[in-house]
Formats: structure tokens, C-alpha cells, sequence
């Protein structure tokens, strides 16, 4: 107890933790590879996870694409049904083991396991749509896919939003598996650490304000973006609620 409440062996643990071979480098090339392999890791997941909640939703609503939709449920079931770090063994020692860049297998293999989490999350979005919408756009003459990009999708993604930047901040924590593979990422820098100055007080806790800075920072944007949306909600309900007591007066004229 002594020994860790000694401030200056503290301090010589905090100077061997960062100072030393400027290690401090080390945590913040780990952030910048998480940050890198999260960025493009969602970016694949929402890409690939919309293509597989327009099949599925499509189907339920047309039923076509009968095909598309089993496999796009298969892989859903696959993937969230097993671990992730399983699917970064499989990925960095079967599939891509060709690939010599750690960050392209990490942000391949959370990209397709992120798809799996934000095609459930935009299927939802997408049945949480009345189906009056669908059937105004169509009663317009709109086909069913201008119907999906003009009506049905601006209003999904409002809704998908908040949801996504749930993804985002679990994908940055869900990175930190990818150092069992020897990709240098801010959770593999305290091990890296602890094996040169057999301490890990300080280069964990180092790493845990990294990852709670981020994900602070994450949260506080999508509060932002919260903020914003129900804000243009109001005034839209101003508006109409405006729109509704002139046309009352213009009829009592």
C-alpha cells in the first residue's frame, strides 16, 4: 500500500510509463489507430447494413427478393451469434491472411460485424414508418424506390441517427480486441507498456482517460445532433400548427 501511495515512486512509475523512449507516442499512435480502423469499420457497417435492411424490408413489404432477404437474415444471425473476436481470428488467419496491414483486417472485420447491428437498427427505423407514407408516394405515382429515397428514407434516417452513434462509440471500445491479433491499437499499448516497465498502474489508466475522452466526446455530439432534430421537430409542428389557423381564418373570411 505504501509503495503505491509513495509519491515518488509514483512519479518514477509515471516517468518510466511515459517519458522514458517517449512512450507517450505510443498511446496516442494506438488512438490513432482506433480511430482510423472505427471510421472505416462504420463506415462499411452502414453501407452494408442499409443494403441488407432495404432487402429485408423490401421483402417484407413486396414481397420480393425472397432469396436476398433469407441471406441477408443469415447473415445477421451469423454474426451477431458469435464473438468478435472469433471473426478477427478467422479474418486475420484464413481470409485476409494475404494482407499484411493490420488496420485493413480491423476495419474489414468490424465493418462486417457492425453491418450485422445497423441493418437491424435501420430495419427497424424503416418499419417504425407509417405505411400511410408508403402508400401517399405511391398514390402520387412514385414508383417504389423514389417512394424509399424521397419519403420513406428521409424520415427513417432521422430516426436511425442516435442509433448510429451508439454503433460508432461501441465500435471505438469493440477495437480494443484487435491487439489479440498484434494490431497496434490503444488497448494492445498498455500490455506493450507493461512489458518494458513491468508496471501497468499508469498505462492503463492513461489508455481508459484516451478511450473515456472519446467516447465523452462521442456522446456530447450526438446529444448535439439530438438537440438539433428535435429542435427542426418543433419548429415543423410550429409551422404546420400555423399553417392549420390560417387556413381557419382564411375560411371564416
Amino acid at each position: 500500500m505504501l509503495y503505491l501511495l509513495n509519491a515518488k515512486t509514483l512519479a518514477e512509475r509515471f516517468r518510466s510509463a511515459f517519458l522514458v523512449d517517449n512512450r507517450w507516442q505510443l498511446y496516442f499512435q494506438g488512438l490513432g489507430n482506433t480511430l482510423l480502423i472505427s471510421l472505416f469499420a462504420v463506415t462499411i457497417g452502414v453501407f452494408l447494413g442499409f443494403i441488407f435492411a432495404m432487402i429485408v424490408y423490401t421483402h417484407s413489404k413486396t414481397g420480393k427478393l425472397k432469396v436476398l432477404s433469407f441471406l441477408s437474415n443469415l447473415y445477421v444471425t451469423v454474426i451477431r451469434g458469435t464473438p468478435v473476436v472469433l471473426q478477427l481470428f478467422i479474418m486475420y488467419f484464413i481470409v485476409l491472411v494475404s494482407v499484411k496491414n493490420g488496420i485493413v483486417v480491423g476495419a474489414v472485420t468490424f465493418g462486417l460485424n457492425s453491418a450485422a447491428y445497423v441493418a437491424e437498427v435501420a430495419r427497424a427505423g424503416l418499419s417504425s414508418i407509417d405505411e400511410g407514407q408508403m402508400e401517399a408516394g405511391r398514390s402520387l405515382g412514385l414508383s417504389y424506390a423514389k417512394t424509399m429515397l424521397k419519403i420513406i428514407l428521409p424520415q427513417a434516417i432521422r430516426n436511425i441517427i442516435p442509433a448510429l452513434f451508439n454503433e460508432f462509440i461501441a465500435l471505438v471500445k469493440e477495437t480494443s480486441v484487435a491487439g489479440y491479433v498484434g494490431i497496434l491499437e490503444l488497448g494492445k499499448v498498455p500490455g506493450l507498456i507493461q512489458s518494458r516497465t513491468f508496471d501497468y498502474l499508469f498505462p492503463l489508466l492513461f489508455a481508459s482517460v484516451l478511450y473515456l475522452a472519446v467516447v465523452y466526446s462521442l456522446t456530447l455530439v450526438e446529444k448535439c445532433i439530438e438537440k438539433a432534430l428535435s429542435r427542426s421537430d418543433r419548429n415543423a409542428g410550429i409551422k404546420i400548427t400555423g399553417g392549420r389557423k390560417k387556413c381557419r381564418k382564411a375560411k371564416s373570411l
